[in-house]
């Protein structure tokens, strides 16, 4: 029972099939949502397909980049968006590069994944032997309806840094990034497997649970 003062929970808005918007223009991260979304009905368009270009990401949070991303998504396309803000953050950099992650890739000419887990592994050297290697992915999805209404769901997965990067597929830091309780790396990982553990599928199950199940 709710005490007076308390609020009743607001529940949960439903996603009905049909067309939505990723709010994103990272193609990795568009093909993994795709096949996450499709089996429900729902036909994923790209933000970039549509001619919507990226905000600037002001947020200081991985819940506030993707509110803000799906919110701009939703407001220029009349549609029902959904943006994911992730990242690696590695324990012993104070949970760095965080909501900073793409940040540590930018180049003059673009994003440099390579250079960017260098970084990381520089930085980690840099605090000596001891320094610990504990790691986890962090996702928010968030969904943003024209009318304004967000819902957001956070998942995680933990796991380990490895070096020097192994394997060819997945994107991002997948290749320095071991999950817990296996010895591949997220690139070493058949797309499948990556998903069925991975930290956006970890937020992808709890949305599902709530606005379409």
């Amino acid at each position: 029972m709710l005490d007076d003062d308390e609020p009743a929970p607001v529940p949960h808005r439903k996603l009905q099939p049909g067309k939505i918007v990723i709010a994103s223009h990272n193609e990795g991260k568009v093909r993994e949502i795709r096949a996450l979304l499709e089996p429900y009905g729902i036909e994923p368009v790209s933000a970039g397909s549509l001619g919507i270009p990226e905000p600037v990401e002001t947020g200081t949070s991985f819940a506030a980049n993707a509110e803000l991303k799906a919110r701009f998504s939703a407001d220029l396309s009349g549609m029902v968006s959904l943006a994911d803000d992730s990242g690696l953050c590695v324990d012993a950099l104070n949970g760095d590069p965080g909501v900073y992650t793409a940040d540590w890739a930018e180049t003059p000419n673009g994003r440099d994944w390579h250079l960017a887990m260098q970084k990381v592994e520089e930085a980690l050297q840099a605090k000596g032997p001891e320094a610990g290697r504990d790691a986890h992915f962090a996702c928010v999805l968030s969904l943003c309806w024209p009318d304004g209404h967000v819902e957001s769901f956070e998942g995680r997965c933990e796991g380990r840094l490895t070096w020097p990067p192994r394997g060819t597929m997945g994107f991002g830091y997948d290749p320095v990034f071991v999950p817990l309780n296996d010895t591949r790396s997220f690139a070493e990982l058949d797309p499948d497997e990556k998903r069925a553990i991975s930290h956006r599928a970890d937020a992808f199950r709890k949305l599902v649970a709530a606005v379409i199940n």
